[in-house]
């Protein structure tokens, strides 16, 4: 059932017992010993925020003890005693859904804290009338008062524990800017400083915040794993310091990432449990919150009914306390339930609804505006250093003062430029690793391709029914090595050129058990070489070997040869050559099929990409050179491939 229709007059008699209630307890008499202790504080007038807040720490949430020491304070014009009241008696309207009222007396307590001069009760009244404005979705003023605090913060050369508190306070309502406006990355940058400053003065409550906010900002960037774990981590702090109405906010974004995870009967168990303990605590600012959630939750569920009634409380609370977002996101969720229940005429009312609150949240001229303050504050801060280093030379300061226009465009210029280049270069990055990464696995799909296995298999076949069983073992051993070769070795970047022989080796005893080991393979490595030291592409000489095989001595009758030889040419160079005495390639292209043909020239051109990103990382170049070979009588006699590789 809705609670819209009972909602007024359930409101109005809520008002009049609130009335009647604080006059009726305000009339009764407060505990003596409490007497006893304001007597005591008003008449030693403490005026640091540590010693106040020890000795009313556990009436701060009692609005009627804290009247009263408000009534004393002011009898007895003791200011920081009044700022102190007025501030707590500020939270707890907020925390109760009564913001405009907790606005007012933040703002009374930020005005009696300039009349006594009290840095800290000044930067307390800022910070909350930030938090209490961000309630609301007033970013612009909201944002104001964050700068004002961290601005009048970091003035003091020598700040205590409490101003080092409000800095960290003011750093967070920073990032709850970016993170309406939806920089997200910034946020979180914001929050995490903050949350290093609240980790080295130990502030449980601001380690709280901090995790919910980022956890946050991970859950509008997609990350639900990351936000899940954030929000637990701030619901472990505020159980640390007992802060029920923490934990209940932590409950309800869990849930909520439940839902986009779609753990639905879990979120929707957790919501009911936070909703009844959110009511209790008279928090209807959360309240409309999880109403929302749950709404959503049910429309998962197919629990269309119970969904639009959540969903319309929801909305009426969110009215009700000012939430614009929160009417945005109801009506957004009411325009996708109707649409599902295919009554597109209603789906279209509540989605214009959700889009024209949406457009008033985020008008150009708010968004400007808070562009601007952002800007100014960088700006302020700048030009202050600059006239704190000018004072001794004031031509100097004029000069500076006269060009500051152009400087900070420059600067802007060049910060969009150089955004810009960053942007081209990591899109150049990507689009190199993939291509690099696409140029591995087509090699790896060449050196691991069916045909060699099928037949490497069955020629080991042929021995075991041949009864050869020492030579079915042996080259079985031989072959399981090569696979295991070829597989680390596609893992690898580059890789020694005493691994790279090692495979080739392998390889070329597979290959010639089908020539019955008529291949006379060799491998010559100059002595001065060290061929643990030389680093080379993974795999990049088995297609030069597969094409001698298969193009050139497969057709060939008689002695079949294939020689590797690697060398130094100077002392940035080593050369490797491999040379068969084939049928060469002219021949060769007359009895080869074109599909064979196409296979041979896209492993050469794999090889070429893959040699050039080898180089380039390095700065260098690569050369290969495939030369034809050529007896006395002009008749073909082999291929020569000579690859020249930078030295590392």
């Amino acid at each position: 059932m809705s609670i819209q229709p009972k909602y007024k007059t359930i409101k109005k008699l809520c008002v009049y017992f609130i009335f009647f209630n604080i006059n009726y307890s305000l009339s009764q008499q407060i505990p003596q010993n409490f007497k006893n202790k304001v007597d005591s504080i008003v008449a030693s007038t403490p005026q640091k925020y540590d010693t106040l807040n020890k000795k009313l720490n556990n009436v701060k949430y009692d609005t009627i003890l804290l009247n009263y020491f408000l009534k004393i304070s002011r009898k007895n014009n003791y200011l920081e005693g009044q700022s102190y009241a007025l501030n707590h008696l500020g939270n707890k309207y907020r925390n109760t859904s009564q913001l405009q009222k907790g606005i007012n007396h933040h703002k009374e307590a930020l005005k009696i804290a300039k009349q006594a001069n009290n840095v800290v009760l000044q930067l307390y009244s800022l910070n909350m009338l930030s938090l209490s404005y961000k309630y609301i979705d007033a970013i612009k003023t909201s944002l104001d008062y964050a700068q004002r605090a961290l601005e009048l913060g970091e003035l003091e050369k020598e700040p205590n524990y409490q101003v080092k508190r409000n800095i960290t306070f003011a750093l967070n309502n920073i990032g709850n800017i970016y993170l309406s406006l939806k920089q997200y990355q910034i946020a979180i940058e914001k929050f995490n400083t903050s949350l290093k400053q609240d980790e080295n003065i130990g502030n449980a409550i601001g380690l709280a915040v901090n995790n919910q906010n980022i956890g946050t900002c991970y859950e509008e960037l997609g990350q639900l794993d990351l936000a899940l774990k954030y929000y637990k981590k701030s619901y472990t702090y505020s159980s640390q310091i007992n802060n029920d109405i923490g934990k209940l906010i932590c409950n309800n974004y869990i849930a909520q990432v439940y839902i986009k995870q779609n753990k639905t009967i879990e979120a929707k168990k957790l919501l009911k449990t936070t909703l009844k303990e959110a009511q209790k605590a008279n928090n209807n600012y959360l309240a409309a919150s999880i109403y929302l959630n749950l709404g959503m939750a049910q429309i998962q569920l197919k629990e269309y009914k119970s969904a639009e009634n959540h969903l319309l409380n929801g909305i009426f609370l969110a009215k009700e306390h000012n939430s614009p977002k929160s009417q945005v996101l109801g009506y957004s969720h009411l325009s996708e339930l109707y649409s599902i229940k295919k009554d597109y005429k209603k789906s279209l009312q509540y989605y214009k609804k959700a889009k024209l609150i949406d457009e008033t949240i985020n008008n150009e001229t708010n968004i400007k505006y808070v562009n601007d303050i952002l800007f100014r504050y960088d700006t302020e801060k700048k030009n202050s250093q600059i006239e704190a280093l000018a004072r001794e030379n004031e031509r100097v300061r004029l000069e500076l003062k006269k060009n500051e226009n152009t400087i900070l465009v420059s600067l802007l210029s060049l910060a969009l430029l150089a955004l810009i280049l960053y942007i081209l270069y990591r899109q150049f990055q990507l689009k190199s690793e993939k291509k690099l990464l696409t140029l591995e696995q087509t090699m790896l799909r060449s050196q691991m391709n069916p045909h060699f296995l099928f037949n490497s298999l069955n020629s080991i076949k042929l021995y075991i029914i041949n009864n050869e069983t020492k030579n079915a073992v042996y080259y079985l051993n031989k072959f399981s090595k090569l696979v295991r070769k070829i597989l680390e070795a596609s893992t690898l970047k580059e890789i020694s050129l005493s691994d790279e022989l090692e495979t080739i080796e392998l390889y070329m005893n597979i290959e010639n058990i089908r020539f019955s080991n008529e291949i006379d393979f060799q491998i010559k490595v100059e002595k001065n070489i060290d061929t643990e030291h030389i680093k080379i592409p993974s795999l990049i000489l088995q297609p030069f070997l597969e094409n001698a095989i298969w193009h050139g001595l497969s057709s060939k009758i008689g002695e079949k040869k294939i020689r590797l030889d690697v060398f130094s040419k100077d002392d940035y160079f080593n050369i490797i050559t491999i040379t068969d005495n084939g049928i060469g390639r002219g021949a060769s292209e007359v009895i080869k099929e074109n599909k064979v043909l196409k296979r041979k020239s896209i492993g050469i051109n794999i090889t070429k990409e893959r040699l050039y990103n080898f180089s380039k990382d390095y700065h260098n170049s690569f050369d290969v050179e495939i030369i034809d070979l050529y007896d006395n009588t002009d008749t073909p006699c082999g291929t020569k491939v000579v690859i020249s590789l930078p030295t590392i």
